[in-house]
């Protein structure tokens, strides 16, 4: 029915906007960046946990295909401690805007991991997005570190959906989801642990920051998550794509309504975050368009 079309159309941007938040929230957490995620990973596992119990889904998972969770659990945590890192370190604008070449690092990782044909329209894009991300760099050379750590969270990003593609092909969402975010919270335990930094002092932390690391950990890391995938169930490939790419745009002004002044760049930088999205979303048009011409 169109109303229920609408409803779940109304549904995705919601996520989407959910997803734009999180690094809202990142900003306005006061922890650095390995706390923030340790505690982000754990309550979203402990989330995901309490809603396999419930549904009452499997923890059915092969040897050899827990080894590479493992390693993508490491890679989920490694994504999401420079991503916060480098907006410690930068601002929420200029992070979100180097996070969306992600696409363009799948586009080249995919075919050389799984021996797949180069994508030409895909590379020219990507050519043209990195045009975009010089021009950020012109125009934020204050901000360069943080640009670096949002380009290695990027490519992280882009690492972990590429080989996650294969896994989720023969193993439920929310057991790939739960060991992941295990694996990735053993990860960080053990640094703490080896550095002398796992402590009593490391659990006391101010109600605002509980407050938002709640907000962050069960509505846009655990519920954003489930529901983006029972959404595949109404919605059409091109318009999950589309959708799912104005994430750093949402996110973008969802920073400049909470922090203000502090968001704002010059309009060489917008000219350069521009570019970039505009590479982002022709990109996911050509792909739904493929889809829809060559269905299997």
């Amino acid at each position: 029915m169109p109303n229920d079309n609408l409803k779940h159309h109304l549904h995705l941007h919601f996520i989407v906007l959910i997803w734009g938040f999180t690094a809202v929230l990142g900003a306005l957490i006061s922890l650095e960046a390995i706390p923030l995620v340790w505690f982000r990973m754990s309550l979203a596992a402990l989330v995901v946990l309490c809603y396999m119990w419930i549904r009452g889904i499997r923890f059915t998972v092969k040897f050899k295909f827990l080894w590479q969770m493992l390693g993508l659990g490491l890679a989920l945590a490694l994504h999401w401690l420079t991503f916060f890192g480098a907006i410690k370190i930068s601002n929420v604008s200029v992070t979100l805007s180097v996070m969306a070449t992600g696409a363009f690092f799948a586009a080249l990782l995919e075919p050389l991991i799984f021996s797949r044909p180069i994508n030409w329209r895909e590379l020219l894009l990507g050519l043209i997005a990195v045009v975009g991300l010089g021009i950020i760099f012109q125009a934020s050379t204050e901000y360069m570190w943080g640009i670096v750590m949002a380009l290695i969270s990027a490519f992280l990003s882009a690492l972990f959906s590429v080989f996650n593609g294969r896994l989720v092909q023969s193993h439920s969402a929310s057991s790939i989801s739960f060991f992941e975010l295990f694996f990735g919270v053993l990860g960080i335990s053990i640094y703490l642990l080896l550095n002398g930094d796992f402590d009593a002092s490391f659990f006391v932390l101010s109600f605002s920051d509980w407050t938002y690391l709640l907000i962050l950990s069960t509505i846009c890391t655990a519920y954003a998550f489930i529901a983006s995938v029972n959404l595949m169930k109404w919605l059409s490939p091109f318009t999950l794509m589309l959708t799912i790419n104005l994430e750093p745009v949402y996110g973008i002004l969802l920073a400049l309504l909470v922090f203000g002044d502090s968001e704002y760049m010059s309009g060489m930088f917008y000219l350069g975050a521009g570019i970039i999205l505009a590479t982002v979303l022709a990109n996911a048009y050509f792909k739904a368009k493929a889809s829809r011409n060559n269905p299997k």
